[in-house]
């Protein structure tokens, strides 16, 4: 993602162990791409994120969070109008019908699916903030 966002742009990576993000810092730095990564540390409470952000993505985390409805919540008003929102599940661990009550709760927060995605081992979509704006 770091790659992705250019030299300009940034990457909030988010994450509630303390571990993850040190492996992220750890190759971040090097890859020379740590400049471009602000690691964020979340909890039990919320994300606490601070700014609008352009793109977010939930990669094969969100069937472990017990309140989908808040975090969903959450990415909604942290994205920008217009923000995209990619929600990435693993085949193995989430049915399909598992995986369409989460879009359920992510339009019921806000977001408005635009296409389903072909990742491998996956079930993804990808979404948009259509309206409200970013906190």
């Amino acid at each position: 993602m770091a790659r992705l966002v250019g030299p300009a742009g940034t990457v909030t990576a988010v994450d509630l162990q303390p571990e993850m993000l040190a492996g992220v810092r750890r190759r971040a730095e090097k890859s020379g791409l740590l400049s471009r990564i602000r690691l964020h540390g979340v909890d039990s409470s919320g994300l606490h994120l601070e700014g609008a952000f352009d793109f977010a993505l939930a990669f094969w985390m969100v069937h472990e969070v017990p309140d989908q409805d808040s975090v969903l919540q959450q990415v909604h008003v942290a994205l920008k109008p217009g923000g995209r929102f990619m929600l990435v599940e693993p085949k193995g661990h989430v049915s399909q019908a598992a995986f369409d009550q989460t879009v359920r709760i992510a339009e019921g927060a806000g977001l408005e699916k635009v296409s389903g995605l072909h990742i491998f081992f996956s079930r993804a979509v990808l979404m948009v903030n259509r309206g409200g704006s970013a906190a």
